[in-house]
């Protein structure tokens, strides 16, 4: 019994060193000079998107993603027009800003549309306000080869409601990034 005794005192003893021994066997990693870089490259990255208030996105079912800034903001469009009201033009002056200060950021313009009217309609309507949008931007001063436009019509709403508060907050066009 003493010796049974003694062999549990001994095991729980030892145990732990072969325990601590073993986790402390791993040997430490140094970083490679390229790895150190890519590192460096990655948080880089990362600061200059919080910096410029960016974030990527993907939308469900389409290919590829886009960033969206805080600084490009939506303007919206009265009911069955595609012309740029006052509200729009001080609010795609700021976008034009932030575009001018970023001049490698390639742009789309999404046209969108409340849903009333058929869907033939508000895709035409979408795109009508998405190249309004664009050439707006341009007599700005932003290269056109940088602003693309898609129309989504009544495809994609903000606000799924069935009234005209939530018809107005769709009736607009959208900014993403395409790319930096």
């Amino acid at each position: 019994m003493k010796k049974k005794s003694l062999a549990i005192l001994i095991a729980l003893l030892i145990l732990p060193l072969f325990i601590t021994v073993s986790c402390c066997s791993k040997k430490a990693v140094k970083p490679t000079k390229a790895g150190a870089e890519e590192g460096k490259q990655v948080a880089a990255e990362k600061q200059g998107v919080q910096e410029e208030g960016l974030e990527k996105k993907k939308y469900p079912g389409i290919q590829g993603e886009f960033m969206e800034s805080k600084y490009l903001k939506d303007i919206h469009f009265d009911f069955d027009k595609y012309n740029i009201r006052p509200d729009a033009a001080a609010v795609l002056k700021k976008n034009a800003e932030f575009l001018l200060a970023h001049p490698t950021y390639k742009i789309q313009i999404e046209g969108h549309c409340d849903e009333r009217g058929s869907v033939e309609y508000n895709l035409v309507l979408g795109e009508r306000r998405a190249e309004s949008a664009k050439k707006y931007l341009v007599n700005l001063g932003v290269d056109a080869n940088r602003l693309s436009t898609i129309s989504y019509g009544e495809e994609m709403p903000l606000d799924p409601r069935h009234n005209e508060e939530a018809w107005a907050k769709n009736r607009r066009c959208h900014f993403i990034i395409l790319e930096k």
